[in-house]
């Protein structure tokens, strides 16, 4: 049986500004585990000076998929699970993300911070140009 998942087209990024602290979300397709970690330090370096680079990845689709996201040093959960969700919602695969941020000097609360980590990968995901993959299970 063969199920078709969307996998991003090229590197794609969007910018914006919640309560003065800059959001970047960066997206790019990945077809392995090692490429989205070769993905995430790039730009982890590019964005050195960043408060927070939080990456999420899924690898695949249907049912063989390898998932990773991570807060970096965000309160747990705020950051890297509201990402991740959104990339599973999105019907991508073989997809990495990054969204950096700038801390503008207001704290967002832990509320803020899913609803801003959710808009920068909902912004970045439906601007992406997406192509369809069939995956043989």
């Amino acid at each position: 049986m063969t199920k078709p998942y969307s996998v991003p087209l090229s590197e794609i990024r969007r910018e914006h500004v919640v309560v003065n602290s800059r959001f970047i979300a960066t997206l790019a397709p990945a077809f392995s585990i090692e490429e989205a970690q070769i993905f995430i330090a790039r730009i982890k370096k590019e964005f050195a000076d960043a408060s927070h680079n939080v990456p999420a990845y899924i690898i695949g689709g249907g049912n063989t998929v390898a998932e990773f996201c991570s807060d970096d040093r965000e309160p747990a959960g705020t950051a890297g699970k509201p990402a991740l969700a959104v990339l599973r919602g999105s019907g991508l695969g073989d997809a990495a993300l990054v969204i950096t941020r700038y801390f503008g000097g207001t704290l967002l609360g832990t509320g803020g911070l899913v609803k801003a980590y959710t808009e920068s990968a909902q912004l970045v995901v439906t601007l992406s140009g997406a192509d369809r993959k069939s995956l043989c299970m």
